[in-house]
């Protein structure tokens, strides 16, 4: 399929040109208002469907919204009837489009633009009236809310929250936008339809400016949030994709003794925390038992000779594994336990525990195998 993006160089833009080129299905156009608007019939009639983002948001006149925001969208319905055959439109408005200001006012009159070309050629229009978009690339300090305080926090500068903002607003996050759009270019409606994306989250100001301020302070406490679903994980990787180059790495602290180092790297609020820890030759660590503590060890360089010991019964169990044949070892309580370098290099060690270490709550009791 050949598809026609306006709006190209946009947000939104940008994220679905890279989507479609990865699918390998997709022959992609492109208009951006560095283009002439002449090109526009040809470009149209090249292709097999239009996605039509390109839009004015904040002009500095605001007539602007009119011509652009309704002016272009026309244009685009007349490249259509001049072609001969249906070309399926989406059309990217706003839920502003049902407020009675100049932008949203400019939105619904594209809306009723599209409208008419179905009423008038039958062709296949899907209208999706977007909330506020987040995602990566999307630019800071103009119109996104998220993409402000993203930028902002992850490059060390303040945000402003003004008072008296304490409504909820929705948001829809850009990846999701993208697959909706894509299933819709997958699946022509025949017809006018309307379209949502889901999921569609919602959130105050502060909420929001909260979250992603603990994006940043895990990066000292190594305590992540629960980014592994939902609008976490959205924002996270918003808040990810701001932060310059000089921030991609940061220190954790590393504790040293005669036995080797030992390093955690990231904690949970309710998953426990991951460390990594080393072993000279011959050297032996651990040496005690837990009463609700479990730990999962791996080998990832040496080789380890792990002892056990169940402090009720006496009873024993050893294995060794080698860094060469990744297997997990894990610890049960009420058995004491440690762990030996019976290698002739450095031991690695990839650790997890089952809770983050409280010096005042350890749950570590010393215990000899």
């Amino acid at each position: 399929m050949r598809v026609l993006i306006t709006g190209s160089r946009g947000f939104i833009g940008k994220n679905l040109k890279v989507r479609l080129d990865e699918l390998k299905i997709f022959d992609v156009e492109e208009y951006s208002r560095q283009d002439a608007i002449e090109s526009l019939d040809n470009l149209v009639a090249s292709v097999d469907a239009v996605v039509h983002l390109a839009g004015e948001n904040r002009p500095t006149d605001k007539r602007q919204f009119d011509v652009v925001n309704l002016g272009l969208t026309q244009s685009i319905c007349e490249a259509i009837k001049s072609s001969g055959k249906h070309i399926p439109l989406i059309l990217a408005s706003s839920i502003q489009a049902e407020f009675d200001n100049p932008y949203g006012c400019s939105k619904n009159k594209a809306e009723e633009a599209v409208k008419s070309l179905f009423d008038e050629t039958g062709n296949p229009v899907t209208i999706y009236r977007l909330p506020g978009v987040f995602g990566k690339w999307c630019r800071p300090n103009y119109n996104s809310v998220v993409a402000t305080f993203c930028h902002n926090i992850a490059n060390e500068k303040p945000i402003k929250i003004n008072s008296g903002y304490t409504s909820k607003f929705p948001l829809v996050y850009v990846d999701d936008v993208i697959s909706s759009f894509i299933s819709t270019l997958k699946e022509t409606k025949y017809g006018i339809s309307w379209a949502k994306v889901s999921p569609e989250y919602s959130v105050t100001l502060e909420e929001l400016a909260n979250q992603i301020r603990a994006f940043e302070n895990s990066r000292g406490s190594l305590i992540s949030e629960p980014v592994g679903k939902g609008i976490t994980r959205a924002l996270y990787a918003t808040y990810i994709s701001y932060l310059p180059v000089n921030r991609f790495t940061y220190d954790v602290a590393q504790y040293s003794d005669e036995r080797g180092v030992f390093v955690e790297m990231l904690k949970t609020q309710n998953a426990g925390q991951f460390a990594y820890f080393t072993a000279h030759p011959g050297v032996t660590r651990g040496g005690h038992y837990h009463h609700s503590k479990t730990e999962k060890f791996l080998v990832v360089s040496g080789e380890a000779r792990f002892d056990f010991r169940n402090i009720l019964t006496n009873d024993t169990y050893q294995t060794t594994t080698l860094g060469e044949t990744p297997k997990i070892v894990e610890t049960a309580p009420g058995w004491t336990h440690k762990i030996t370098n019976i290698g002739e290099n450095t031991l690695v060690v990839m650790l997890w525990a089952s809770e983050i270490y409280d010096s005042n709550r350890t749950d570590t009791i010393p215990c000899e195998v």
